[in-house]
């Protein structure tokens, strides 16, 4: 059961002292014995216990309490925690009154005072109670816990972000008692939500991801003015050239406003990544990733993001979303992409409530017994249709092309064919949206015939196409015309060198139009979008980050 707590209630001083002394004596090894002089000041602690996630095993109030007696008091602390065990504490004179709190407030059991010896008269009964309590409760969860609304995107997006960094965390449903409860504890309101508690009991609320990062224990700020390599994004590329460029000796800074591990991190499972006959999970692979980056002592900030790099000299200013800035010596971009919004009508009321943007698999708990629908025909669509295979009744994917075979990698198109549940949509497309504040139906339209279809779900999941987060690079870097970032040779086609480019040589292989700024991975002009060449670009970019800063020309 672990320290589960044992409260004690008595407005006498020395009574409190002493039944406090008999229940360490016997059960102050495995359980926590709080005491209170008085109802009131019982119903704060116990609030600050709740939202601290520790167990109330059980309440032991005395009936003769001014202001509010122990009856009182357990019927009032049942609304806070309702599992635990209640016992009353009352001279001879008041059996009456315990007898009819039996009823009143579900009561347990109750105690005559004097209570000694406590070994037949006080210890049996508490044995009893805490035999109960250990037989009927589930084991306390001791991590993050996050109250909010199911439709809501805020709250999703917090579900989102501690999913994406491997924080486990216990969602609570606004609508359920469970989460009724810690609000009140924590002393919340609806106007709060989302509502994170931390562990030792900290409540924020509606809070940034930036506030999250701080008390889950990831780095935001800068630990130095000055680093030799500075990595834009944590995805693949990102966390490969953080490990080689750590491991090389390099002062290397990595940030990512989100999660590390990208697209790929969201991925359930990974099958074709050398090295993992049996698969990899995305978060797991990222995870590992970002361990061994900062075991090789690469610095890395989450929750924050460049939102600039400008030349100065030989030296790259950095500027963060935190108003920040640091230098580096050299810089690459990984940012990746990010997947389009879709264009179907009234789709944009439902990002974060039914309709989402990537795996989502935080959500694949709530998709029991449902019918989910994907939209998209590479790798990721797949990867999460067989996932949400495992939980949804049926699972739909949605596929504009005539077929998979183009886009998809065969070990997956296999795997669909031989899940039951798993159902493929050629030639469709997503036409309207609709529901009342959350997703309920979709519109299908046959993209040959032009027949439309209404179904019902309240789930879609969005894998369509991919756009590169650059729009804050300056004009300096060199983009194609879909934003993606041009490098060494797509460069100099025809014979030609960037605008502005000053030294006595062409770009290296990943260098952009700014000297000394590269770019590895999806963010980069017709790169192969594989996770391990994503690493391995990654790597090669910091061994010509080496070449830059030996001079090369």
């Amino acid at each position: 059961m672990g320290r589960s707590v044992i409260m004690t209630v008595d407005d006498d001083a020395a009574v409190s002292r002493a039944i406090a002394r008999d229940l360490r004596r016997r059960y102050g090894e495995h359980h926590r014995i709080v005491r209170a002089e008085s109802g009131p000041d019982a119903l704060d602690a116990l609030r600050g216990l709740v939202t601290r996630g520790e167990q109330i095993a059980v309440l032991l109030a005395d009936h003769r309490m001014p202001g509010m007696n122990g009856v009182e008091f357990l019927e009032r602390a049942m609304d806070i925690t309702p599992t635990a065990k209640r016992a009353l504490l009352t001279a001879y004179a008041d059996t009456d009154a315990a007898i009819a709190a039996i009823n009143s407030v579900d009561l347990d059991h109750y105690l005559l005072k004097p209570w000694d010896p406590p070994e037949q008269q006080l210890y049996p009964v508490i044995d009893e109670l805490l035999d109960e309590f250990a037989a009927a409760e589930r084991p306390a969860f001791d991590g993050v816990r996050v109250v909010g609304h199911r439709w809501s995107a805020p709250s999703n997006d917090v579900k989102e972000f501690l999913a994406s960094n491997g924080v486990p965390f216990e969602w609570l449903d606004v609508e359920g008692d469970p989460a009724r409860r810690l609000l009140d504890a924590a002393r919340a309101t609806d106007e709060d939500l989302p509502v994170v508690v931390a562990p030792g009991g900290e409540v924020l609320r509606s809070p940034s991801r930036r506030d999250i990062a701080a008390r889950i224990g990831l780095s935001t700020s800068a630990e130095r003015p000055f680093y030799d390599l500075v990595i834009v994004g944590g995805g693949p590329a990102g966390l490969g050239a953080a490990v080689y460029g750590a491991s090389e000796g390099l002062r290397t800074l990595l940030v990512e406003r989100s999660a590390t591990g990208g697209q790929a991190g969201q991925s359930s499972r990974i099958e074709n990544y050398l090295g993992f006959p049996t698969g990899i999970n995305g978060g797991e692979l990222a995870r590992r990733a970002s361990t061994q980056a900062l075991r090789l002592e690469a610095e890395i900030l989450s929750a924050n993001e460049v939102t600039a790099i400008s030349s100065r000299g030989a030296a790259h200013m950095v500027s963060l979303a935190d108003g920040s800035e640091v230098s580096a010596q050299a810089c690459i971009v990984a940012t990746g992409v990010a997947y389009r919004r879709l264009p179907a009508e009234g789709a944009h009321r439902f990002a974060g409530r039914g309709i989402y943007y990537g795996a989502a698999t935080h959500e694949a708990v709530n998709c029991k017994g449902e019918h989910v629908y994907v939209v998209g025909g590479a790798n990721s669509a797949g990867q999460a249709a067989v996932h949400f295979a495992k939980y949804a009744s049926r699972v739909t994917v949605l596929v504009r092309g005539e077929s998979l075979e183009g886009s998809m990698s065969q070990y997956l198109i296999h795997q669909i064919e031989r899940i039951d549940g798993v159902e493929v949509r050629t030639c469709t497309e997503v036409a309207r949206a609709g529901g009342d504040g959350h997703l309920e139906t979709l519109v299908l339209r046959d993209s040959v015939t032009g027949d439309e279809e209404q179904v019902d779900t309240s789930h879609l999941f969005v894998f369509i196409g991919a756009s590169p987060t650059t729009g804050w690079l300056g004009e300096d870097v060199e983009r194609d015309r879909r934003g993606f970032v041009l490098t060494g040779p797509d460069l100099t086609r025809g014979g030609r060198l960037p605008s502005g480019w000053t030294p006595r040589r062409e770009p290296f292989y990943l260098e952009t139009s700014t000297p000394g700024v590269f770019a590895a991975g999806d963010v980069r002009h017709q790169s192969v979008k594989r996770v391990a060449s994503a690493v391995g670009e990654g790597a090669m970019a910091v061994t010509l980050v080496h070449r830059y800063l030996e001079g090369a020309t």
